[in-house]
């Protein structure tokens, strides 16, 4: 059957992504269809030699079978995987198509490497072993997905389409947004960080603080540099998460220097401050009053944007 994993495939907007890959007899049954084109389409060919009464010397004959006959089933499923992105018609009427590993679309040496290896996986065993390794791999690849490093997912799955979304760097954190290295960070934990950003305005303010201190000291550890000190969790968050993004497109895109607005009741994600904080200047983290007092909070502390200053829900004191 489909197998619904958990999210480990981020397309270059950085959305993560779950994904439903097809099963045996949906696989079985659109290479069926495609071997039955292939097979009319070269039957037709031999039929129209024979009823044009073309003469060829026997070995010139049996040379045009040997290259032809394999060249016209590699080019179909080689040509037509690469143009149609990753789809057949057998495929396309199944509702499956074939993508990478991290989920972009396959190239010529994807959809070549899937058609050679296809001979051994249908041709061996009459595909008892490309049945199996179906069967048996974790996410329902042939030995060709597994060379090719491709999987067959099912487009009909009925999962909602993830919505990319792009995350700013707050104002003032650009210089140490060029420099944090996030190589480190997995799928999983940029999925969870990008969840709570997305999710942060409609929760509750001590929660909300509770969170995010939570996912910065899980991630403060392994990143490096270090944050800046009285940098709040969830502004370094959102470093976290357009770095992030920005590695999985390449790097081309700058840094935009629009921030994100701030947090409020129906508001968007963004820096956890109040209204009257203030950007810091470059290569210092913004800082903001307490409603106590108008001092910004001191060295390794993060200034609370709720009147709780030094409560343990709102600490965050990244290394030295």
């Amino acid at each position: 059957m489909a197998q619904v994993e958990q999210p480990r495939m981020v397309t270059p907007e950085a959305v993560a992504l779950a994904f439903s890959t097809a099963n045996v007899g949906s696989r079985i049954l659109a290479f069926l269809i495609d071997v039955v084109i292939v097979s009319v389409v070269g039957f037709i060919a031999i039929l129209v030699l024979v009823l044009t009464d073309t003469t060829l010397p026997d070995g010139l004959a049996t040379s045009m079978l040997v290259i032809l006959v394999p060249g016209w089933y590699f080019g179909y499923f080689a040509v037509s995987e690469t143009l149609w992105r990753g789809r057949t018609i057998g495929k396309a009427a199944l509702g499956l198509r074939v993508v990478t590993k991290e989920g972009g679309p396959v190239r010529f040496r994807h959809a070549a490497v899937r058609a050679l290896l296809g001979l051994v996986d249908f041709a061996l065993g009459s595909g008892f072993f490309a049945i199996l390794l179906i069967l048996l791999t974790r996410d329902n690849q042939r030995l060709g997905d597994l060379v090719a490093g491709t999987l067959v997912l099912r487009e009909r799955s009925g999962l909602p389409a993830p919505a990319p979304v792009s995350f700013q760097v707050p104002p003032g954190l650009e210089p140490y947004s060029a420099t944090l290295d996030v190589s480190g960070l997995r799928i999983e934990e940029y999925q969870a960080v990008r969840t709570f950003l997305l999710r942060a305005p409609s929760l509750p303010p001590g929660p909300r603080r509770a969170l995010a201190v939570q996912f910065a000291d899980s991630l403060v550890e392994r990143l490096r540099p270090p944050p800046p000190s009285g940098l709040q969790p969830e502004a370094f968050l959102h470093c976290v998460a357009a770095v992030y993004q920005r590695r999985q497109r390449g790097g081309a895109p700058a840094f935009p220097t629009v921030a994100p607005p701030l947090a409020g009741p129906g508001g968007t994600p963004g820096v956890a401050a109040p209204p009257a904080a203030q950007p810091a200047g470059p290569g210092h983290a913004p800082e903001a009053a307490t409603p106590a007092a108008t001092q910004p909070a001191g060295p390794g502390q993060a200034p609370s944007g709720h009147g709780d200053a030094g409560s343990p829900d709102d600490s965050f004191a990244p290394p030295a």
